[in-house]
């Protein structure tokens, strides 16, 4: 039936238009809404599996939690397909954003299932979704460290698995990070002339990341610091493992000159 203006009243025209966008906007989110996925109609594991995965493929990231989280629990501990049920819940949790959730699941199943074709994927899976909690240094490490560990946990366990390559350049950029949080500490204290406290920042950085591209302004500053408290012995010794280890740096040799290394 064609709805012709003037049958209207202008006064009751405001209310019909607010009926016609609430109808509109309810139809749309009558086609957007996700289906429900109760698991409780699955009479199988077989059949809440492939609906489960089902839900997955269709990015219906919610529904395949419920599917998956399921399955963790009413698969048998030694069905081959409960690692793969970890595997999915992780990825969907990661795809809802939930990113900590995801490397703690990534976590348990290369725990649990060590000798699984996946435990490899899951561990750098679980130190990439740890690593994205922490993008700055300034902020705690906690959760960077637990990434360092998940990436020399593959390093060292799964030595010929091609994802090797890339846990050591996780392992990397986690080191200079680091590296970096430990400088900028040792940096503010040399900047309230607290020098002491700042030399063993910079110690760190140069004994725990040694590879670290901030070890060698770590290496500086520390030359700088001994200086400043005129420890002469300790700057000597500083300069020439400066020199062992940036032999054709300029900045390192004007800072360490052959004939004044103290």
């Amino acid at each position: 039936m064609r709805i012709s203006r003037l049958s209207f009243a202008p006064a009751a025209r405001p209310a019909l238009t607010l009926f016609l966008v609430l109808s509109v906007f309810s139809a749309v989110g009558a086609c957007n809404r996700t289906p429900s996925f109760d698991t409780a109609r699955f009479t199988s594991t077989d059949d809440l599996f492939q609906a489960s995965v089902q839900q997955f493929d269709m990015k219906r990231w919610a529904n395949a939690i419920r599917g998956f989280e399921k399955l963790t629990t009413d698969l048998p501990p030694r069905d081959a397909r409960l690692p793969l049920a970890f595997h999915y819940l992780a990825r969907a949790q990661a795809k809802t954003g939930d990113h900590l959730i995801a490397a703690q699941t990534f976590s348990r199943m290369s725990a649990n299932f060590p000798d699984d074709s996946l435990a490899d994927d899951a561990l750098i899976a679980g130190a990439r979704e740890y690593q994205s909690l922490w993008r700055k240094p300034g902020l705690t490490a906690e959760y960077g460290q637990s990434a360092m560990t998940l990436y020399q946990t593959l390093i060292a366990v799964y030595p010929a698995s091609p994802l090797v390559s890339d846990a050591r350049a996780g392992v990397a950029r986690l080191e200079q990070m680091l590296a970096t949080k430990d400088y900028d500490t040792g940096y503010h204290y040399t900047k309230r002339r607290a020098y002491d406290s700042a030399i063993i920042y910079f110690k760190d950085v140069i004994r725990k990341y040694p590879n670290a591209p901030k070890a060698r302004e770590a290496y500086l500053r520390l030359l700088e610091s001994y200086r400043e408290i005129n420890y002469r012995e300790e700057a000597r010794e500083i300069c020439e493992a400066m020199r062992q280890a940036y032999p054709t740096d300029g900045e390192v040799a004007k800072a360490c000159p052959a004939q004044a290394t103290g």
